[in-house]
């Protein structure tokens, strides 16, 4: 058994090795270099060096952020330096405490994006700091980000995108408060918002209301459902799919053949679609859901003849999958109802335009659309937000109603599939044609 003062060769790890190592301790490289892997399975790299007769230890980051490679580098520097008589320890402590804005949004994401659920997610948070935050604040040294410099961020956003610069606000509050923590600024949060921003700013609610993305008015449903089902591509179809399920945009085009359900037939194309549709069902795992938690979609026949009329690419996991196999882009899908609005305002007529704001309807609009008929048809509120994956009451009454009503929701899927092709359905069961054939 090797002891702790038995040297070890130089360069003894491996990237391999840092990747897979679990095993608790000091794993040695050279230069003083060595891993520190704590019993929490946290590690660190370390360097053991002699600055100006004083035996030191410097932390040089955690892997995979700093890989063998770069922990080599800086442990080969800092020797470098300690040897010319300099201090490298005493220059790491002033390069923590003089930070920009964007190092220390690095720092904090190293540490704290670990959070988030899902790599998308992550994606959108730093995406909206390097966009909004980052043209006032990426250069200025974070010890030194004051009041005005939050005003000059948040100013350009506050009254036109209000909800985004709310978010904006609480991001960059909480980067802060983790610098302040960290030691690399001292003094109040100049991005609070009660006892500071609050006396300089609007109140959010008093600038500007919520928009909801604009929805496709019930009496242009069944024309627009005849418009889209005579258009081809991958894109139509997944905006078929998503109008009959009522799903969200990423829901569906992040969806694999493995999340749906046939029933006792699993031969999609040779099972005839009424044999399918009585319990056909596309279940979205929890991790690709808006709130975190499984969700269960009832699909009907004409959602499993969307599924039967598709081809399936080789080594592409995706049911609507982009020209390369990979996933459909949400542009894609906004796109086919733009080109649907635009080909209606060519003809001379207004095309398709949400009743209270005029403005065109869009993919995620449907979902009002949805819901709006389902209030009219006098469907059960908790029925139709669970259909709508949304969260319902307390969190003790959910917790008693374990239910999501799957059997149930199916029928009034098939009533809403009913009136996109132009019947008109009662949560009775009566059905009245209105002239429009599937």
């Amino acid at each position: 058994m090797a002891g702790a003062g038995i040297r070890k060769p130089q360069n003894s790890l491996t990237a391999r090795f840092v990747e897979t190592v679990t095993e608790p301790g000091k794993h040695f490289d050279g230069h003083g270099l060595f891993l520190r892997v704590r019993p929490n399975g946290a590690k660190q790299w370390v360097q053991r060096i002699t600055i100006r007769g004083k035996r030191s230890e410097i932390g040089l980051g955690s892997p995979p952020a700093i890989s063998l490679a770069v922990a080599r580098k800086l442990a080969l520097e800092n020797r470098g330096k300690a040897m010319l008589g300099g201090d490298p320890l005493a220059e790491r402590r002033a390069a923590r405490e003089a930070l920009t804005f964007a190092q220390t949004v690095e720092a904090y994401a190293a540490v704290k994006l670990k959070e988030f659920k899902s790599e998308k997610h992550r994606k959108q948070w730093l995406s909206s700091i390097e966009r909004l935050a980052f043209p006032a604040l990426a250069d200025i040294l974070v010890r030194d980000i004051d009041v005005a410099d939050i005003l000059r961020m948040l100013e350009p956003h506050w009254r036109e995108r209000t909800v985004t610069a709310k978010k904006l606000r609480g991001r960059v509050e909480a980067i802060l408060n983790w610098a302040t923590v960290s030691g690399h600024r001292t003094g109040d949060n100049p991005a609070r918002w009660g006892g500071n921003l609050k006396e300089l700013l609007p109140a959010p609610g008093k600038v500007t209301q919520v928009q909801n993305q604009p929805a496709l008015a019930l009496g242009d449903v069944a024309d627009w459902w005849a418009a889209l089902e005579r258009r081809d591509g991958m894109a139509a179809k997944a905006l078929q799919f998503l109008t009959l399920t009522a799903a969200r945009s990423g829901e569906v085009r992040g969806m694999t053949w493995d999340e749906i359900d046939f029933g006792a037939k699993s031969a999609i194309r040779t099972t005839p679609v009424a044999t399918l549709a009585t319990s056909a069902t596309w279940t979205i795992p929890a991790s690709r859901m808006k709130g975190g938690r499984e969700h269960r979609v009832a699909l009907t026949p004409e959602a499993v003849a969307i599924l039967q009329g598709l081809p399936r690419m080789e080594d592409s996991p995706f049911v609507f999958f982009a020209p390369r196999g990979g996933m459909l882009s949400d542009m894609s899908i906004s796109a086919v109802m733009r080109r649907m609005q635009e080909s209606e305002v060519k003809a001379g007529r207004a095309g398709y335009l949400d009743p209270r704001n005029k403005r065109p309807a869009v993919p995620h609009g449907l979902r009002s659309t949805f819901r709006q008929w389902a209030a009219e048809q006098g469907y059960p509120r908790d029925m139709a937000e669970v259909a709508l994956a949304h969260f319902i009451g307390s969190d003790v009454e959910r917790a008693y109603q374990r239910s999501d009503m799957l059997e149930r929701r199916r029928a009034m899927m098939s009533a809403w599939a009913g009136f996109l092709r132009g019947d008109k359905v009662v949560a009775t069961g009566n059905i009245v044609k209105m002239g429009y054939a599937p």
